[in-house]
């Protein structure tokens, strides 16, 4: 019998450390969590709060797999400042990198066929540039804001062609569809 293959989708964007995030985001990020689920695939996350917690809420919903690339060493330094992360949710993995967030960046990205980005800031767009030149398959959640709605206009500026696919829709469930009919192709 031959196994179907599990992509892996990544998502990321927004953590809201310094703000509160609008609910009607975390819901958005969420539907993401759960379509990647429904899909049959694996979500890969950061582990930290805002987006990717949400999305790692609506993919255990629906009994996905979800593993979270942690920046920290272990769980005592995931949870403790200046890292802070919120506990793991139950269903999820966390793989403790002890490389910091840009080295846990790193990891994340070359452990997912895809990045599906929720609007963001500074460590968004440091996850951009990697998924970037990896030439992943990028999803973007037009109208979120942040680095997300940034991303057509900063990659019609840079000549390096990566083999890239960009993919943006206002819907969770539709971004997630053609992100997944992009990697089977």
């Amino acid at each position: 019998m031959e196994q179907k293959q599990k992509f892996r989708i990544a998502v990321m964007g927004s953590a809201g450390r310094n703000k509160p995030l609008p609910d009607e985001l975390l819901l958005k990020a969420r539907e993401i969590g759960r379509e990647i689920a429904k899909m049959d695939c694996i979500l890969v996350t950061g582990a930290c709060m805002g987006v990717p917690l949400s999305a790692t809420i609506g993919a255990t919903e629906q009994g996905g797999l979800v593993f979270g690339f942690s920046p920290a060493a272990n769980i005592q330094e995931h949870l403790a400042p200046p890292i802070d992360y919120p506990a793991p949710v139950k269903g999820a993995y966390l793989i403790f990198t002890g490389f910091g967030k840009e080295g846990r960046n790193i990891l994340s990205l070359r452990n997912c066929d895809a990045v599906i980005f929720v609007a963001g800031s500074a460590g968004t767009l440091t996850e951009f540039a990697l998924a970037y030149h990896m030439g992943k398959v990028i999803g973007i959640l037009e109208g979120t804001g942040g680095i997300a709605d940034k991303i057509p206009e900063i990659i019609k500026d840079i000549d390096k062609n990566t083999g890239l696919v960009l993919i943006a829709d206002k819907d969770p469930k539709n971004l997630i569809g053609k992100v997944v009919e992009a990697l089977r192709k």
